[in-house]
């Protein structure tokens, strides 16, 4: 295939109406929050957002301007780290979110500090969960603590934290103590609402299941909730005062919708309370049932 054909491909995915759709509720979000809670209010945000709105605070101009100024550099990292159709997705989302709080007039929607941090971050979230969907960005700090965190060692939570902490420090000094505390509030609240929008209510989870009753519990899993199992060959035992009593035991691990980890959890505790359980967070999946259910 050549290159023209590849980058046909490209534009097509940019400028599919799923993903503009996906981009045009994203930076609607975006825009009410910047006009109708953060910059009445002189509220800001964690990240590049923040750094514009305090740019505009201190020297009264567009916040899109230095947005779109700031973003530059890691739209070009991203190009180099990630790939040329992430580039232009984040590109077409950041020239969007500039046209959008230029044209749609949004008024002053509340007053009250505790909604403007709140409700504030609940529009910053999904504008930036909705664009991430769409396959671009509206802030570049994921994709320098992503370029950074391998050279310093630090993971990509870790660095991002740093840099807002930086940020929070800055809007403490230039806004006062309460607009940074708050600040933080709208932060967190926007990471969360982000969170859930590009994983979705059925975020997966992998529950895994240590128990004597190991094949009623598979039983249970594959039978009554139609789910697929892998089960691992483990020892159980080796407990402080009785060290060296040990058996051998199946690890039943399922991959479930967190909806669906509270039923089962329920219905295994019922049938074997004495059964061990815990989970863990997956962040992707891919192959297997799993994925042929997700494409029907």
């Amino acid at each position: 295939m050549s290159d023209l054909e590849d980058n046909s491909i490209e534009l097509r995915k940019v400028f599919s109406i799923k993903s503009l759709f996906l981009k045009l509720i994203g930076i609607t979000a975006a825009t009410v929050a910047i006009k109708g809670f953060m910059i009445p209010n002189h509220f800001l945000d964690g990240g590049l957002l923040g750094i514009s709105i305090l740019l505009h605070e201190i020297y009264h101009i567009d916040v899109w301007i230095p947005l779109l100024l700031l973003n530059i550099p890691f739209v070009f990292m991203g190009y180099r780290k990630i790939g040329k159709n992430f580039a232009v997705h984040a590109l077409v989302a950041l020239i969007l979110l500039g046209v959008a709080l230029n044209v749609i007039p949004v008024p002053a929607i509340t007053k009250d500090h505790f909604l403007v941090a709140a409700f504030g971050g609940v529009f910053v979230g999904l504008g930036i969960g909705f664009v991430i969907r769409s396959g671009g960005v509206i802030d570049g700090l994921e994709v320098i603590a992503e370029y950074t965190n391998k050279q310093l060692g630090f993971s990509t939570a870790e660095i991002i934290i740093a840099i807002n902490t930086t940020i929070f420090l800055i809007i403490a000094f230039f806004l006062g103590l309460d607009k940074a505390m708050y600040s933080i509030i709208t932060f967190f609240t926007a990471v969360k609402v982000s969170d859930y929008i590009v994983n979705g209510i059925e975020k997966l989870i992998s529950l895994n299941i240590i128990s004597p009753n190991s094949e009623m519990v598979k039983s249970l899993i594959v039978n009554d909730f139609n789910k697929a199992i892998t089960v691992y060959k483990g020892e159980r035992g080796n407990l402080p005062g009785s060290y060296g009593v040990k058996e051998d035991c199946d690890i039943i691990v399922t991959v479930v919708t967190r909806l669906e980890m509270h039923k089962i959890k329920k219905a295994i505790a019922e049938k074997d309370p004495k059964a061990f359980m815990f989970v863990q967070n997956i962040r992707e999946v891919g192959g297997g049932i799993l994925s042929r259910k997700s494409a029907r």
